[in-house]
């Protein structure tokens, strides 16, 4: 948030070393969505605020693309040290049938991040029924006052007002914020996506390989 308010066409530069390992270079590049600065800049992550502004959890990070490129300099030198076969070893990386590292790893962190989210479930159960518990207790005061002013304008007294802000059971309970739970829901999806993407690739190289031994 800082570096993207004080440098201009700020991007985060995200590299995957386990993924680039199985022969695919893995990078992202992310920033943040301007509708999420503005609310997270005026602390607005509520519910209320998230559900008027249609903000979800997809719109925090915006992904931007990315073009590699080398200078002709640098084309022609690389040239050079290719090697004279025309498979490179990055081409071998592709065709690797084990990928339980990466794997593991990813549902190691997938399995960290649901606990994260559990974590942050049960801090809105509380505040959800913290509040249910303060309106609870306001319905039966105010029941109590409206009976004590029947009785007193049966009296012919003035009725006393229905709200007393100096009561704790009137002060609003702080709602908390919706950022952690936001951004361990994109850790999830962002997760699943490497696996999906790892189970797919590995399943088309099974089959190939299938293919291969019954020729």
């Amino acid at each position: 948030m800082n570096y993207q308010e004080s440098i201009r066409r700020c991007v985060c530069i995200v590299y995957d070393p386990s993924r680039s390992s199985q022969g695919v270079l893995a990078l992202k590049a992310l920033k943040l969505t301007d509708s999420f600065m503005d609310l997270y800049r005026n602390n607005g992550l509520t519910g209320e605020k998230l559900r008027e502004k249609k903000l979800s959890w997809v719109d925090i990070f915006e992904e931007i693309p990315i073009k590699v490129s080398n200078s002709a300099l640098v084309s022609a030198f690389m040239k050079e040290l290719e090697p004279e076969s025309p498979v490179t070893q990055c081409d071998f990386d592709r065709l690797k049938l084990s990928t339980a590292p990466f794997m593991e790893r990813n549902l190691e962190f997938l399995i960290g991040c649901m606990d994260d989210l559990s974590s942050e479930q049960n801090k809105f159960q509380y505040y959800y029924r913290n509040l249910s518990r303060q309106q609870s207790q306001q319905q039966a005061w105010l029941q109590k006052r409206r009976q004590e002013n029947m009785a007193r304008k049966a009296a012919g007294e003035e009725p006393l007002p229905e709200e007393d802000p100096s009561n704790p059971i009137f002060k609003p309970i702080p709602e908390p914020s919706r950022l952690e739970g936001y951004l361990v829901t994109n850790q999830i999806s962002s997760y699943c996506n490497h696996i999906n993407g790892v189970a797919g690739q590995n399943f088309n190289r099974l089959y190939l390989m299938k293919a291969l031994h019954e020729d």
